[in-house]
């Protein structure tokens, strides 16, 4: 089961500096800071520092007040909503928050003219990457992932698979134009693209498993992922048979694992968080299982769907709201006629911190614009090199 939409979130350290403390040049710091630190804070400053810093804390509190009960009523709609499904009773218009959230439009927080000492936060543990994944199953499994000899290779071996599971070259293609932008490999990580240096997460390939994704589907689809490699095993001989069954005993020892733990996303994150988890996700990278886990990723919520008695199929872009926000709250808008997709707000399916720290869902603010840029999105990527040589594959 997956969570609802996420969206990360960036911060900042502010500099302390105490007596004794070695010189800081003032050009590295705000003007303001700068020029209080050389000659020292006024009277007047303070003052207007300290008014400020009143209409600010008055401004905020005001707005989280409004805000709480807002974001309060969209989670006691919600509630409801899920209530009324268990009892196959119709979702209706009044199931919905119909007012947009209010969003902080008061003044900033004012810069202190005095210096200010603030408490060290913890280092961030630095996001694992390709090289960590590889490395963690050598260590745990003695098993390093078979790559594919190029890249059409392994578009071909998605391609083969997701045809043969039940998804269409539509949803393959325009769903990989979305997540990689059209031009991404099978082992792109995500924030290492388009000219990036640092992983923001550990995302990757062409629909963007996490390393909890990995685990997850190992535990919920590891059946299916080892009748299928059985069945190659079983096709193949000589040299290449012998490291198939290595791969498929390797399998199947991960899968175990990973079913050790409550079938839950928050105990397939704790995994996901180690070493172990590292090594399961390397399996998105081998030309054999990197496709099935693809795929399942895409597929599994083209299944929930069905069995929750959606007969038609999945756009690309309605597949998209369900791959990125949980096959539960996605299907809430799926299932949407589009009289009512052109009133309900986007904020009925998020939390508060995700939706105040994501553009485009406050941009787009109802769940017709969302699917329309999703849509428009995915229309310019699929001309891009990367998506055209996918739909050749299929």
């Amino acid at each position: 089961m997956r969570p609802q939409l996420i969206r990360l979130c960036s911060g900042f350290f502010a500099l302390a500096l105490t007596a004794g403390a070695p010189q800081v040049v003032a050009a590295e710091l705000p003007p303001s800071v700068a020029g209080a630190m050389a000659q020292g804070a006024s009277p007047q400053a303070i003052a207007e520092y300290r008014r400020k810093l009143k209409e600010y804390l008055e401004a905020r509190a005001a707005f989280d007040q409004e805000a709480g009960a807002y974001w309060n009523a969209i989670a006691e709609k919600r509630r409801g909503r899920n209530a009324k499904r268990r009892e196959r009773i119709q979702i209706t218009l009044d199931d919905y928050v119909l007012e947009h959230p209010p969003l902080y439009t008061g003044p900033k927080r004012p810069v202190n003219p005095e210096p200010e000492e603030t408490p060290e936060r913890p280092e961030k543990r630095p996001i694992p990457v390709v090289a960590d994944f590889v490395a963690a199953a050598q260590e745990l499994y003695q098993f390093t992932p078979q790559r594919p000899a190029n890249e059409i290779e392994f578009k071909r071996a998605y391609a083969r698979y997701a045809l043969a599971s039940g998804l269409t070259r539509e949803q393959a293609v325009r769903v990989y134009s979305f997540e990689t932008g059209g031009t991404g490999s099978y082992d792109v990580q995500s924030g290492i693209e388009h000219g990036g240096k640092r992983a923001i997460s550990t995302a990757i390939g062409y629909n963007q498993l996490l390393t909890t994704n990995s685990v997850e589907l190992l535990a919920e689809q590891g059946h299916e992922l080892v009748r299928a490699l059985a069945e190659k095993v079983a096709q193949t001989s000589g040299p290449p048979r012998k490291s198939l069954e290595h791969k498929l005993a390797v399998l199947k020892r991960m899968v175990a694992h990973a079913k050790a733990v409550p079938d839950t996303w928050s105990e397939h994150e704790k995994i996901g968080n180690t070493p172990q988890g590292w090594a399961m996700h390397a399996m998105v990278l081998d030309i054999d299982v990197g496709p099935m886990l693809q795929t399942h990723k895409l597929l599994t919520s083209v299944i929930f769907a069905r069995n929750k008695g959606y007969g038609r199929p999945l756009t690309a872009a309605e597949l998209e709201m369900m791959n990125l926000t949980g096959d539960g709250t996605g299907l809430d808008m799926v299932t949407m006629p589009q009289a009512m997709r052109e009133q309900v707000p986007t904020a009925n399916f998020f939390q508060r911190s995700g939706y105040e720290r994501n553009p485009v869902a406050i941009r787009h603010n109802t769940v017709a614009k969302l699917l329309a840029v999703t849509n428009e999105r995915m229309d310019f990527n699929s001309n891009k090199p990367g998506a055209r040589e996918l739909a050749t594959a299929f």
